[in-house]
């Protein structure tokens, strides 16, 4: 995160104050470096090297679309898994033979406007998944390209809820059934395989697992391929993770060690499994989302009260689980530090929301700078499954996201108004 640091006790997002941003858009506001994107998706990209490749960016994890023309001017794909998704991947720019269409559930409208654009892959996952597909390409005349999703049956170790490689997972085709699926996909009208997908989970903080995956997807292609099956593109899928504990460092500001935060960088994963991945003679195809946007991201929030009881103290702010989900939904870990630092005390409490939801937290027995009625407060690493997950919950009206590029601020969605209640 080296485009969001204290400057004088106060905290900048390149070479704006962060302080300035509260005042003039209001809170809560989302707020993202568009250096670090870019950044972030030129390690993980050049991490390749010369090998044959495409690094997909996955819309799901930030879908703005300022965000997304961005990264399709820097040369990425696109991984979608919804028809909104490629609707807003093709306004943004991603040329269709750089799109890939996932997920275990895709409407037939989906799976034919996927075909009538003609895109580079859709990633099927059940054999009634192949079957509707073939319906649907056969009746438009045209042939699908298609990968089969395998699940490996390897745990990523991370949360319950966003690990997908397990046999317990809802996603892709078990072991023991990937041969009779291929071969069905094989003898389908209208179908052409090309490729072997697999994601085993989000917010992967080990090599290790990645590695095993791709040890298991080399050895399925040269199955495959003596079945007389020519694979040839990989689509390796995503999940690397990120740190959320200690993004920002400051004297004032305590530290907290949380053993998952000691997470190798993106380019350490790759360089991890392209030796093995290379074996297999195919193109790579990766989707990274979070190592690319989360650290880029911040959420800006207003201290609205301070309250305590015999048990806790609170500290109540105007950003709750409408604005960010993450915390209620996976009891996830956001750092929240003040924009301005004044003081060194610190105390333990509870950042809780204005929703009304015992679940509405953005931290508990959190220790951190001792904070007052009107104050400001960051909560970092939030550029990633962010404002995509916010609601209007409790009649609550999304924040408006700003964009940074240097000195220059620029609104890339404006806050909603209570208008939009009524739409």
């Amino acid at each position: 995160m080296k485009h969001i640091y204290y400057q004088e006790g106060q905290l900048y997002c390149e070479q704006v104050r962060l302080h300035d941003l509260a005042e003039e858009y209001d809170t809560p506001l989302y707020v993202y470096s568009k250096t670090q994107i870019l950044e972030n998706f030129n390690a993980i990209n050049g991490a390749f090297g010369e090998m044959d490749h495409v690094t997909c960016y996955a819309l799901k994890a930030n879908s703005n679309p300022a965000v997304l023309k961005m990264l399709a001017e820097a040369g990425a794909g696109a991984d979608v898994v919804s028809g909104g998704e490629l609707f807003l991947a093709l306004r943004a720019g991603f040329p269709q033979q750089k799109i890939t269409f996932a997920g275990v559930g895709k409407r037939e409208d989906e799976i034919e406007y996927a075909l009538k654009e003609n895109i580079f892959s859709i990633s099927v996952e059940s054999i009634q998944e192949l079957q509707l597909v073939s319906l649907v390409a056969n009746r438009l005349n045209t042939t699908a390209q298609v990968s089969i999703r395998i699940n490996p049956d390897i745990d990523a170790e991370s949360h319950p809820y966003i690990t997908t490689g397990l046999k317990q997972n809802k996603f892709g085709i078990e072991s023991e059934k990937i041969q009779e699926t291929f071969k069905i996909a094989k003898s389908l009208p209208s179908i052409e395989i090309h490729g072997i997908h697999t994601h085993i989970g989000s917010q992967i903080t080990k090599v290790e697992p990645f590695a095993a995956a791709a040890k298991l997807v080399v050895d399925w292609v040269a199955k495959l391929r003596a079945d007389g099956i020519g694979i040839t593109h990989i689509d390796f899928g995503g999940g690397i993770g990120v740190p959320y504990a200690n993004t920002i460092k400051h004297e004032a500001l305590p530290v907290d060690e949380l053993p998952e935060n000691q997470i190798p960088p993106a380019e350490q994963f790759i360089a991890g499994v392209l030796p093995t991945l290379q074996q297999a003679g195919c193109s790579v195809w990766v989707e990274p989302g979070r190592s690319i946007v989360a650290d880029a991201g911040v959420l800006l929030t207003k201290v609205l009260y301070t309250k305590e009881t015999s048990a806790r103290k609170f500290v109540v702010v105007d950003a709750g689980m409408t604005e960010l989900l993450r915390p209620s939904l996976y009891g996830a870990y956001h750092q929240i530090v003040p924009l301005s630092i004044d003081t060194f005390v610190q105390e333990k409490v509870d950042v809780v929301g204005p929703i009304c939801e015992s679940g509405d937290f953005l931290a508990r027995d959190r220790l951190m700078p001792k904070t007052k009625q009107q104050d400001l407060l960051a909560v970092m690493t939030v550029g990633a499954y962010g404002f995509v997950s916010a609601s209007n919950y409790n009649g609550r009206l999304r924040p408006a996201e700003i964009l940074v590029n240097g000195d220059r601020v620029r609104v890339i969605r404006p806050r909603q108004t209570f208008d939009h209640l009524l739409q």
